[in-house]
């Protein structure tokens, strides 16, 4: 009986983890998502608080939108700041550390 109670609690614990990692997961590509749209299709209110003066610090996009951002929006890069920017490859995908696995981003020295 004790046996069952105790696999029945680590099946539950798996199910709430893997749940909760794909929150975290959707909540990430949700901010990306936002974060693309506010650069790269600011709306006119954006656009109005970005000529009073406000920073947009962006977080964790990748080098290839970035470059794109500073072509496609070069107008408003003085209102743009970049920190933990994901280094891309070639192909704009996300460049992982061989050793560890773990995606690698630029030192902004911050």
């Amino acid at each position: 009986m004790k046996r069952k109670s105790l696999t029945t609690l680590v099946m539950s614990i798996s199910i709430i983890g893997a749940s909760t990692l794909a929150t975290a997961a959707d909540t990430d590509n949700s901010m990306y998502g936002w974060q693309l749209s506010l650069l790269f299709e600011p709306s006119p209110a954006q656009i109005r608080v970005e000529d009073r003066g406000r920073v947009v610090i962006y977080d964790g996009l990748k080098s290839a939108d970035i470059d794109r951002a500073l072509e496609e929006q070069f107008d408003r890069v003085d209102r743009m700041m970049f920190v933990n920017t994901v280094i891309t490859d070639s192909k704009g995908e996300a460049v992982t550390d061989p050793v560890t696995g773990e995606v690698m981003t630029e030192d902004d020295g911050c």
